[in-house]
């Protein structure tokens, strides 16, 4: 990755999932909890950016020939069902170990994805837009999250999308996703979050619409205890996703 675009990345953060980049496809491992928030994510993706862009439900591919970027795609647990769905997908991530990881799964998998070690500063600064970007679980672990909304507003094209998801910085939000998710029920590594760097729906809100989008969608995401799934809720407590659109 050329330093001179390392931008928002904190390299801290990066060294930290670079430990555990191997175990990104398992499902029982350190990302076991990714998988199961997969669905809701990709449910989410999928019937905005359908209705956003008037594409039949129904149909296998409904993403055909749109251009994603996926910010932060760690192994490709995003990017292989958003390929499959018919979308032109760019993985990108600072750790490299990641990048290897998600080509290797890829090419098993014989789906054409185009990973890169890079930041989506560089990637703005190149001329790249996408019509749809997406930053999950990613803003709580970068360095400015002002100049990192910005470079992911940016790096929408005029009529495109972005989704992004997080931690919003609440108690309620220390207690499960902290010391309820790393300390007691072990679902994440100790230390994948600071609770600081957690950020509230106002904040996020306010930094994408200085990228001149609107917010189009909100919600919040919990986990039922008794299905042991996630799923879609107005309390945004802890979890929650929205979606803007350029005009």
């Amino acid at each position: 990755m050329n330093d001179t675009y390392q931008g928002t990345v904190d390299r801290d953060e990066v060294a930290r999932f670079e430990r555990i980049a191997k175990t990104w496809w398992d499902a029982a491992g350190p990302m076991g909890v990714l998988h199961k928030f997969n669905p809701v994510r990709l449910q989410v993706i999928r019937d905005e950016a359908s209705a956003h862009f008037n594409r039949m439900m129904d149909h296998g591919r409904p993403l055909d020939g749109l251009t994603i970027l996926d910010i932060g795609c760690g192994g490709g647990l995003l990017c292989e069902p958003l390929t499959r769905l018919g979308a032109k997908v760019t993985g990108i991530d600072p750790a490299p170990t990641n990048v290897e990881v998600a080509k290797l799964h890829a090419s098993q998998s014989g789906l054409d994805i185009d990973y890169r070690q890079t930041t989506v500063e560089a990637l703005v600064a190149a001329g790249e837009r996408f019509d749809i970007v997406l930053s999950m679980e990613v803003v709580e672990h970068v360095a400015d999250v002002q100049a990192f909304v910005a470079a992911c507003t940016a790096a929408v094209k005029p009529g495109g999308q972005l989704f992004m998801a997080t931690l919003n910085r609440t108690l309620k939000a220390f207690a499960l996703a902290i010391v309820g998710a790393e300390f007691v029920l072990g679902w994440l590594p100790k230390g994948t979050h600071q609770w600081d760097k957690f950020v509230t729906p106002r904040e996020l809100e306010t930094e994408i619409g200085k990228g001149g989008m609107d917010i189009t969608y909100r919600s919040g995401v919990i986990f039922n205890p008794l299905r042991n799934v996630w799923k879609l809720s107005r309390d945004m407590d802890v979890n929650y996703m929205l979606a803007a659109r350029k005009p």
